[in-house]
């Protein structure tokens, strides 16, 4: 079996497991305590990740919904932490909402902290089928305001995509350590978007002349499988 990345969405309600899920970014980053995934067996890659107010893509921090990031040797390896890893348990009741997504990577260009994670499959790409995209960015500092001067218009041209059925933004650091996860119903609709939306277009323009970003990544998936609830209706309505 191919190595697959996973992708599971979680939300909080109560006050107590907002506070809870906001110690554990802390922990993931080996502070005050050590990475609750610290050994997990087939994790290759993996990293909780905070968002922003409204879809994600906000300057104010939303302490009630997080992502959860895997790279995995296989879908085995993905399925028993799942099943029965403490910490995903924990979470699992504590959340009031909760998404995973399975995904195979097609694609890749572009580095997350110095080191490429996915292992691309490119001949499982199907552009008539549905597709996910992870893009990650670490802005530099000096650039902070002038990128998130445009970040509104960009979510929203995302946002409101016809062919977009699921769109996030998420981050280590959210404010300068960046990401998006999008799902869309497939490869052709999210390429037309990228590349016939002036919008985009224009902000793919300046991120290049402005020199925006020290770092970034864009990974696409073919979706295998979905499972668990998200924003009222079950995951696999999303694919």
């Amino acid at each position: 079996m191919p190595p697959i990345t996973t992708v599971t969405l979680f939300r909080y309600d109560r006050l107590q497991d907002k506070a809870w899920a906001f110690t554990q970014m802390g922990r993931m980053l080996g502070w005050p305590l050590s990475n609750p995934l610290a050994g997990t067996a087939g994790l290759r890659f993996g990293r909780l990740l905070g968002s922003g107010g409204g879809n994600g893509f906000g300057l104010q921090p939303n302490f009630g919904v997080y992502a959860l990031l895997g790279h995995w040797d296989d879908r085995t390896a993905a399925d028993q932490f799942f099943a029965g890893h403490p910490w995903f348990q924990e979470n699992l009741a504590r959340t009031c909402d909760r998404a995973t997504f399975f995904l195979l990577p097609t694609m890749t260009h572009g580095k997350w902290g110095g080191e490429q994670p996915f292992t691309p499959e490119p001949a499982a790409y199907d552009p008539a089928r549905p597709v996910a995209v992870i893009t990650r960015a670490t802005i530099r500092t000096r650039k902070l305001p002038d990128f998130w001067r445009y970040v509104p218009k960009t979510s929203a041209s995302v946002y409101d995509h016809p062919a977009r059925t699921l769109s996030i933004g998420v981050g280590e650091y959210p404010i300068f350590m960046q990401a998006t996860f999008s799902l869309w119903t497939s490869g052709k609709a999210m390429q037309d978007f990228a590349y016939r939306s002036d919008h985009h277009r224009e902000v793919v323009k300046l991120t290049r002349e402005r020199n925006w970003y020290k770092e970034e990544m864009f990974t696409r998936f073919t979706v295998l499988e979905a499972n668990g609830n998200w924003n009222g209706q079950p995951a696999a309505n999303l694919c």
